[in-house]
């Protein structure tokens, strides 16, 4: 007894100890318009003890003694202000909210204030600008799809994701296929895939797993000057923002199960590794297995994300993001319909009883394994300045068999053409950036200096094309042995391709924001892109210009803006090999590249403190110097074609009571070949790649707060698309897709540690079709669980 008398007085004293320095102060950092501040600087004064805040702009300083403090808050574009606290033993301390003041207010308080969100609205981006810039001072629209929103509808594919945004739908599906195996959508009347991960180039062959989105911005128009072209769309480009570290031990754990065999474990978790928490580690991770609502389709994969944020002092931050993917997927052939010769369909029906049918086999898989990697370097130059130095890396692979169906001109046969894929894309990215917030002469400027080098090498080591059966559709009957041995004999004699393809890119670009009044606001902005190809051969460099320009009144300060937008985009055009009429190579012909200009003007508005964002907008884009087919030879292009596309869009992003959300949006857009070759059948025809002319989203969702019910919800919404003609030439005719509705409906519990959500798509079981010249079935009716636990 007498020996434990001085052992339990030593745990004691190690406790009270412990006890003694577990002290903590957290609270949020909000900017004058209640929105949060991402990585704001959160110090104690004469200590070593400080925190960059999260997404929601949270923060936590954990292992203080007792004692006074006073904090510090700095972020580039506020003012750097002090308050004092404090703390007692073993206190965790919550502050309530913070607002920090933007320099052009120059105030130097700090407000303390409660303030509630609308949590589908993203109030500010860092990406669509490449600086800190409001959604309603921004003359650029775009839709950001938050993570929220995503929890909200038990979402589990990327395609489901963009189902949120106005006016965008899908074209083709993945693929796998080399190169451009992601899925393609239909933006403005052009083509687009997601290219983008925090603004940077992230390639990929068969899709994203949504595990690590915090959000989605679908960026409208053409926008070269900021992005380049190698990567973008005459349309805008889809970028994903992805889930940062914060600085306190937390995370989820979630499983959805449900229709065609669907398992799906995600986990999400973050932890401090210092005791300064200095450095952030967040990892999320999924694992999905999933069939098809065909008779064959399946989707195997793997996904892990660490992301590590490490605060060095108050002035250097470094960020690290991977995201590496291993997926492997049995993808039903695209059924083409044939482009040369006269169309003989004319009604949906022949399509819809073979709705099931995947004319494809689980034997036949193909593997995307993707890998992606981001480096940033933030420093604090001053109070104006700060510096952003970026390395992004990423390798995306198609290792397996590739097929697709191909109209043989009699109103119901296909053959198959098949190959045995083995491609791989390298990118790599590195950029520096000057981002600054100053005033000259009274007005604030808002400015964005960067450098820009861009490389990427296609490796092609795929097998040549192999034609193996022929489907017709009358009967759903099917020549082609679907097996790996079967297709291997087919390809025997195939040939293998070895190619390897290269492009470096050289850029500088300059925006810059001035507020001439603080209800009135220009952007100018300026790029310059040196093109590279083959080294040997100077004829394929090319130098492009792309200007931008921007006009933002506030009528109402923070509430209310009318804007107006001259955007820039442009795609380099490789040289070309040209002939005399005898068939004779006369050498390579270098073109100008493509030009896109759009003129757009608009309204925005964020009403009843924040519970009400709304922005309409009306665009016309005009892309020049296309490439079209010499009518005296063929074999030729030369440049002069041309593409008008119009429309107006409507986005609603509404909280109008506690616990209840909407997001809105209706588009309606207006694509035509101006200017092409007579012979080639598409003047005045609206453009294959444009997609329906009219699209819907709509989700609504309702969660009770108070009461007995309390954590109980319910959501509903859903898509309508026009019907649109996925073949569309004067020369051979029209084959149209017809309009669709699909309903969506869920039922929710959500606790404070945990919830459950069951969602029912497809309500009706309405059976449609997307295509691009292609005719593609889409998902039936299906029903899934999610549940998560929090800790």
């Amino acid at each position: 007894m007498q020996k434990l008398l001085p052992l339990t007085l030593l745990v004691f004293l190690i406790s009270f100890t412990a006890f003694a320095q577990s002290a903590s102060v957290s609270g949020k950092i909000l900017s004058s318009d209640k929105s949060p501040l991402r990585y704001a600087t959160v110090s104690i004064e004469n200590n070593s003890r400080g925190a960059i805040t999260d997404e929601k702009g949270a923060f936590t300083i954990s292992n203080l003694a007792a004692g006074t403090y006073t904090l510090v808050i700095s972020h580039v574009g506020h003012t750097t202000s002090k308050m004092d606290f404090n703390l007692a033993n073993g206190q965790a301390l919550t502050l309530a909210d913070i607002i920090l003041n933007s320099t052009e207010e120059e105030l130097d308080a700090v407000v303390v204030e409660s303030n509630k969100t609308n949590k589908f609205y993203k109030k500010e981006s860092v990406t669509v600008s490449k600086m800190p810039l409001k959604d309603i001072e921004n003359p650029q629209v775009y839709n950001a799809i938050s993570g929220d929103l995503l929890r909200d509808q038990v979402v589990t594919n990327f395609n489901d994701a963009l189902k949120n945004a106005t006016g965008i739908s899908r074209l083709w599906e993945s693929t796998g296929r080399g190169g451009d195996g992601a899925a393609y959508y239909s933006l403005r009347g052009f083509s687009v895939q997601q290219t983008m991960t925090n603004g940077l180039p992230a390639k990929n062959n068969g899709g994203l797993d949504p595990a690590n989105v915090e959000s989605i911005e679908v960026i409208k128009g053409p926008s070269g000057t900021l992005f380049g072209s190698s990567l973008i769309s005459y349309g805008g480009l889809i970028n994903v923002v992805t889930k940062k570290p914060y600085n306190y031990f937390g995370g989820e754990i979630g499983y959805t199960g449900g229709s065609y065999g669907l398992n799906r474990f995600t986990a999400d978790i973050n932890t401090p590794l210092d005791k300064d928490n200095q450095i952030l580690l967040r990892t999320n991770a999924a694992y999905t297995v999933k069939n098809s609502f065909q008779d064959a389709g399946e989707q195997t994969s793997v996904f892990v994300a660490p992301s590590l944020t490490y605060n060095v002092n108050e002035k250097l931050t470094f960020i690290l993001n991977t995201e590496i993917l291993n997926r492997e997927s049995v993808n039903a052939p695209m059924i083409f319909l044939n482009r040369n010769v006269p169309l003989l369909y004319e009604s949906i029906d022949i399509f819809e009883q073979n709705y099931k049918n995947s004319f494809t086999s689980n034997n036949l898989s193909i593997k995307n394994p993707t890998f992606s990697f981001q480096g940033q370097m933030l420093y604090k130059l001053n109070d104006a300045w700060t510096s952003q130095t970026v390395l992004s890396r990423s390798t995306a692979k198609s290792d397996g068999y590739y097929s697709y169906l191909w109209d043989l001109g009699d109103g119901d046969s296909f053959a198959r053409y098949i190959q045995r894929a083995n491609q791989e894309t390298r990118t790599t990215d590195i950029q520096q950036n000057f981002i600054g917030d100053f005033k000259i002469a009274g007005m604030r400027n808002r400015v964005v200096v960067g450098l820009d080098y861009f490389h990427t090498n296609l490796l092609n080591n795929s097998s040549g094309w192999a034609g193996h059966g022929v489907v017709t559709l009358s009967d759903g009957a099917d020549t082609g042995v679907l097996s790996q041995n079967a297709v291997d004999t087919s390809l025997e004699n195939s040939g293998v391709t070895n190619a390897q393809t290269e492009q470096e890119i050289y850029s500088a670009y300059v925006s810059n924001v001035t507020n001439i009044l603080p209800e009135l606001s220009v952007m100018l902005s300026l790029r310059v892109d040196q093109f590279e190809g083959d080294k040997a051969n100077d004829d394929d460099d090319q130098t492009a210009l792309s200007p931008k320009f921007g006009i933002v009144y506030q009528p109402i300060k923070d509430k209310l803006s009318v804007f107006g937008n001259y955007m820039n985009g442009f795609s380099n055009i490789a040289a070309q090999p040209y002939y005399d009429n005898d068939g004779n190579n006369l050498g390579n012909r270098s073109f100008d590249p493509e030009q896109a200009n759009q003129w757009e003007v608009g309204v925005k508005t964020d009403l009843l403190e924040n519970k009400l964002s709304a922005t309409a907008s009306y665009y016309d884009i005009t892309v020049s110097n296309i490439l079209m087919t010499d009518p005296n030879n063929p074999q030729n292009s030369y440049q002069g074609g041309e593409i008008a596309s119009k429309g107006f869009e409507l986005s609603v992003i509404a909280n109008p009571l506690e616990g209840w959300n909407i997001v809105a949006g209706f588009s309606n857009n207006d694509s035509e070949v101006v200017k092409d070759e007579p012979d080639a059948g598409y003047i005045g025809m609206r453009p294959e790649s444009a997609g329906p002319e009219t699209l819907v989203n709509f989700w609504t969702s309702y969660t009770l707060t108070e009461g007995p019910l309390a954590g109980w919800g319910v959501g509903f919404g859903g898509n309508y698309a026009s019907k649109f003609a996925t073949l569309n030439r004067s020369n051979i005719g029209s084959f149209y897709l017809p309009s669709y509705t699909v309903l969506n409906g869920s039922v929710s519990y959500n606790a404070k540690k945990y919830s459950v959500i069951l969602k029912l798509d497809n309500i009706t079981n309405e059976k449609y079709f997307t295509g691009w010249s292609t005719v593609s079935p889409q998902q039936a009716r299906s029903i899934s669980a999610g549940l998560s636990y929090r800790f």
